[in-house]
């Protein structure tokens, strides 16, 4: 007997060099029924031809939304009793949306379950990206279990919990994964599980990377400074510690000039960040090498750095400007419903 139909729905942008295979691989899920939705969010590629030729029907939004945006135009064309976000740049495992549907109908508390990229990015085309790979991987899997973070490169929900806690908030073009955990989870249980898997075409170019990194910093700061307990399972103090010891090896590096002793300070800082990290860099040491660590390690200090200074640069932000404090607030409650209060 077949379960409830599934929509799976695909927000892409100019991602047509992986588009292929996202949409090949939600084709040959285990799971039936689906049906499967390409949101093009104004893409100049030829991602819309790769998806009419794979027969994929694709909707179209009417200027670049952003992905929050093309996700919630997904939800107005799907039928399906629960649904499946899936990037573009994701290719999942064939038996992701089978495992996910079968957790979400065994535990009526559990509104989103998702998945865990593995170590190996789905492309190869640079070193960033197999050091993006390996990082994401360690900081998810050794969060699994229960989260307040929405990872929405690969989640699944029920219809009902996304009509409950409401749209993606389409203002928030770096941020809205965390905007929306912290919705979900004022009522409903999210979990990350290795369970379901997928793998990511992570960056791979480091510019680009890190822009992305200093401005998620950078806007997650309104909401962590209301919710100073949101951040359950992933972003841990040692990884907080981690980077700002790392941006304070770079802020304290003029001392040496002062001599030896000067050299203490960003050494020690240098020293802190390396132990908040070190069960990651063993992981690494492991799969990849001493080689590859080095190389590893030099990215990773760059990516903590880069972290703390968006954090501080938010947290100035947070100081100087009132329409930033309140970047957040339309999104701060969930909408009411029988459904949400049946859970609770």
């Amino acid at each position: 007997m077949d379960g409830p139909l599934v929509s799976v729905i695909v927000p892409n942008y100019n991602y047509a060099g992986s588009l292929e295979l996202c949409l090949r691989a939600l084709q040959e899920q285990t799971y039936q029924p689906i049906e499967l939705i390409m949101v093009d969010d104004g893409s100049t590629d030829d991602s819309v031809a790769v998806a009419e030729r794979l027969g994929v029907r694709v909707v179209h939004t009417e200027h670049n939304m952003g992905v929050a945006g093309a996700r919630n135009l997904g939800v107005t064309h799907a039928r399906g009793e629960i649904l499946v976000f899936v990037d573009s740049d994701v290719a999942t495992y064939p038996d992701s949306v089978e495992v996910a549907v079968g957790m979400l109908a065994a535990d009526a508390r559990l509104g989103a379950v998702c998945s865990i990229h593995d170590p190996e990015p789905l492309i190869r085309d640079s070193l960033v990206e197999e050091y993006r790979a390996l990082q994401y991987y360690y900081w998810t899997a050794s969060s699994e279990g229960h989260i307040s973070f929405l990872f929405p490169a690969m989640v699944a929900m029920p219809r009902h919990v996304y009509d409950e806690v409401g749209p993606f908030n389409t203002r928030l073009r770096e941020t809205e994964e965390v905007d929306y955990g912290h919705r979900l989870t004022q009522r409903y249980d999210m979990v990350l599980t290795s369970a379901v898997r997928s793998r990511h075409d992570h960056d791979d170019e480091l510019l680009k990377l890190l822009r992305k990194l200093f401005k998620r910093g950078r806007a997650r700061v309104p909401l962590y400074a209301r919710r100073k307990r949101f951040a359950r399972g992933f972003e841990t103090s040692n990884r907080a510690g981690g980077s700002l010891a790392a941006l304070a090896a770079v802020a304290t590096l003029p001392a040496v000039l002062l001599g030896p002793a000067g050299a203490v300070l960003p050494a020690a800082a240098l020293a802190a960040s390396i132990l908040a990290d070190l069960g990651m860099y063993r992981f690494v040491l492991r799969r990849r090498g001493p080689l590859f660590l080095l190389y590893y390690g030099t990215v990773h200090f760059v990516v903590n750095v880069t972290i703390a200074a968006g954090v501080a640069a938010g947290v100035l932000q947070w100081f100087c400007s009132a329409r930033f404090r309140r970047l957040y607030d339309s999104d701060l409650l969930v909408r009411p419903s029988a459904a949400g209060e049946a859970a609770t």
